[in-house]
């Protein structure tokens, strides 16, 4: 136990394995729960203070979120952090989506970000906590060390996330507090989900028998039996922290204690059940459930679909229940879970399966593309271009300024008027010289240019840091490997009217090279080969041979940290987005997606890659 005081941020583990906060909105809501014990029964419903959350419950006897119309569960934790980092200033870190929207950054992230802005750094380099980004303060932008893509950022601010003070335990189970067992019920809320909760809590309680009512309704009943209170804490009990609110100054405590992150122990029974049956070893609710029949549990799931079908949500039909019957979404997943405990085949209806690969294909029915010659392609290691120096391969990019306008070099953000404040290796060229880029006519130092084309590929290609204006044919880092493409007799969602176009990559791991993050280190290649799609439409045929332009120059993958599994020097994508489900998209990978043609047109265009790079290749 530490003595101490702290903010707390609620956050949900999403499919990447990565820790995502909720809004300090929603964290507050949650608090107030906790704070609230077993009268608030044991369940945050997020839409109440979030309506895009509505589909979301949170449990916090097994500290998972539920959602009711898919079923899916996602565990949650509470997690402490220092008051003077981001969150308990109500700093908001954010990047911006290829949709327009804005994304939080991970708490760790923001933190890390928020720390080097009130230094005062001009950047900050995010190697060293997993990704390879650097933050640029002086333009707002995130840009990638791998690609040089740039994204832009912001700072918001927004509430300061929920503070706690005085004793943080290293775990904590709920209820919060021992006192809080005891205390008189609040009234209960009336809205749908929080009456469908309550209730169906209710009912197990009282062994399913009975008219099924609200809990104001049933407040009011005789009992059908002595009820047992929740027994006290133990003298082993470890006390659980204060949850008042802190007026005065705030004790900062060192990260290393702060951050402490709270995990839960399942309980056996039902948390907050109106009446709650006696009973002494703990599994009181499964010992009710077990004397529900099949007859009950329907009787309970009809009788709660008639009331709650009105609220207006989507319904779903719930099976194995003597027949099928449209019921409430949040109905279907509590009756599953209900009936699961007792022991009875559940069926819900299943949400539609992940559909990787397409049925089986004989060596026959794979045919070449028509207009596209081959069947396959390799790259191997290309050197970088000799014989020309940094700065001769710039010459032919730049027009000379003699009279550089009173405006900052975006590069080493020092005036133009004034030399160059770049202090890494040393150019050849005289730090106060000023050039414009010919087509797009950002003016930058010359020295500067230099210096970033040095970090770079050195394929005798330069694109513009402002407005990413390619110059000459940029080329990648990309790993050897194999492509193959191919069609197969199969159409894809939304494609009824045309076969597919299969690609294959294939890249075995192998030794980094000197234009890699970390020369003469070996490399991993998870996940190979790995098998994409495309519809044999026009456009289809279109994006697969800008797609062969990409692989030639080594622009498909690259060396660097997965965003998915945090593991670093491997091979990962390289900002060119790839549909690999054949037959679904519940990964956001897959089909039917109207725009995803046009997407990885601009995608590739970004890369400098068009109709005219076909012709060049040719050439």
């Amino acid at each position: 136990m530490l003595l101490a005081s702290a903010v707390v941020v609620w956050e949900w583990l999403n499919e990447h394995g990565r820790w995502r906060p909720y809004s300090p909105a929603v964290s507050h809501h949650i608090e107030a729960v906790v704070r609230a014990g077993p009268r608030a029964g044991g369940s945050v419903v997020l839409g109440q203070v979030d309506s895009r959350l509505a589909p979301y419950i949170i449990d916090l006897q097994s500290m998972n979120q539920f959602r009711q119309d898919t079923g899916t569960l996602r565990p949650v934790r509470r997690n402490y952090y220092d008051p003077s980092s981001a969150p308990g200033k109500g700093v908001v870190w954010e990047w911006e989506n290829d949709n327009g929207s804005w994304t939080p950054y991970d708490m760790e992230v923001g933190i890390t970000i928020q720390h080097a802005y009130e230094k005062q750094h001009p950047w900050i380099d995010l190697t060293s906590i997993g990704f390879s980004y650097v933050i640029d303060f002086s333009t707002m932008g995130q840009i990638n060390r791998q690609t040089q893509r740039q994204r832009r950022v912001r700072r918001r601010l927004d509430l300061i996330y929920p503070m706690v003070t005085g004793t943080l335990p290293k775990a904590q189970s709920w209820p919060a507090s021992p006192a809080s067992a005891a205390s008189p019920a609040a009234p209960p809320c009336s809205c749908p989900q929080c009456v469908l909760v309550m209730s169906i809590k209710a009912a197990v309680a009282d062994g399913g028998t009975g008219p099924l009512q609200p809990p104001a309704a049933r407040k009011n009943m005789p009992p059908p039996g002595a009820v047992k209170l929740p027994p006290q804490p133990g003298p082993g009990a470890k006390p659980l922290d204060s949850t008042g609110t802190v007026r005065g100054p705030v004790k900062t405590v060192p990260s290393q204690a702060i951050r402490r992150q709270a995990s839960s122990t399942p309980a056996g029974v039902i948390a907050g059940s109106p009446a709650s049956p006696p009973g002494t070893n703990g599994k009181t609710g499964r010992v009710a459930l077990a004397t529900l029949n099949r007859t009950n549990l329907q009787r309970l799931a009809i009788a709660q679909s008639r009331v709650l079908i009105a609220s207006g949500v989507p319904t779903v039909p719930v099976k194995n229940l003597n027949g099928s019957s449209p019921v409430n979404p949040a109905l279907a997943g509590i009756t599953g879970i209900l009936m699961s405990a007792a022991g009875l085949p559940v069926c819900l209806t299943r949400p539609p399966k992940l559909v990787l690969h397409p049925p089986p294909v004989s060596k026959s029915e794979i045919k070449s593309i028509p207009g596209v010659s081959n069947t396959s392609r390799k790259t191997t290691r290309k050197q970088a271009k000799k014989g020309k120096t940094p700065e001769e391969v710039l010459k032919k990019y730049l027009q000379k300024v003699r009279h550089p306008p009173d405006e900052d070099c975006t590069i080493c953000m020092e005036r133009l008027t004034a030399p160059s404040g770049y202090k890494g290796l040393q150019p050849t060229v005289k730090p106060d010289l000023v050039g414009k880029l010919s087509r797009c006519g950002h003016i930058y130092h010359i020295y500067c240019l230099v210096a970033m084309y040095n970090n770079g590929n050195k394929d005798g290609s330069l694109q513009c840091p402002t407005c990413k204006t390619i110059y000459g044919v940029k080329t990648g880092t990309q790993p050897p490997g194999k492509m193959e493409y191919h069609l197969i007799p199969h159409s894809l969602p939304g494609h009824p009217d045309c076969k597919t176009i299969r690609i294959i990559y294939s890249i075995p791991p192998g030794i980094q090279g000197p234009e890699h993050p970390n020369p003469g280190k070996s490399f991993s290649a998870r996940g190979f080969p790995r098998h994409c799609y495309l519809p044999d439409s026009e456009k289809g045929r279109k994006v697969l041979k800008l797609l062969l332009v990409a692989w030639d120059r080594r622009l498909i993958f690259a060396i660097g940290t997965s965003s998915t599994t945090g593991e670093s020097d491997t091979v990962v994508w390289n900002e060119v987005h790839h549909k690999t489900e054949f037959g679904s998209n519940l990964t956001g990978h897959g089909y039917p997606d109207a725009n995803y043609l046009d997407n990885v047109l601009a995608e590739l265009a970004a890369q400098g890659i068009s109709e005219d790079s076909t012709a060049q290749e040719k050439d």
